[in-house]
């Protein structure tokens, strides 16, 4: 995935919107990234995710340029991300707000 690629569906967010919330508000616990737009608090596809970020950004940090080491997640295109995710709804394992 790319910086512009969303994040969370349910709420249009970019991981370099999230990367940039660390940044910048630096969260003391993964789950304060839900005050990034409410990343996290739709479907929960992402949480999995942010809490990836948020380790990472713990372990490595962000330089002020917004700008991280790779993360597992570049290895998935953002269509890939996309079908991921909707297979997981289609499963009934998360319900998109209205």
């Amino acid at each position: 995935m790319k910086l512009d690629d969303k994040v969370c569906y349910c709420f249009h967010i970019s991981k370099r919107k999230i990367i940039n919330h660390l940044r910048i508000h630096r969260p003391r616990r993964a789950s304060q990234l839900s005050e990034c737009g409410g990343a996290g608090t739709g479907c929960g596809w992402c949480v999995p995710y942010l809490k990836r970020y948020f380790s990472e950004f713990e372990k490595i940090g962000v330089s002020d340029s917004g700008e991280s080491a790779k993360t597992e997640d570049e290895t998935i295109s953002a269509e890939e991300y996309a079908r991921q995710r909707d297979k997981y709804i289609q499963s009934g394992k998360g319900t998109p707000p209205a």
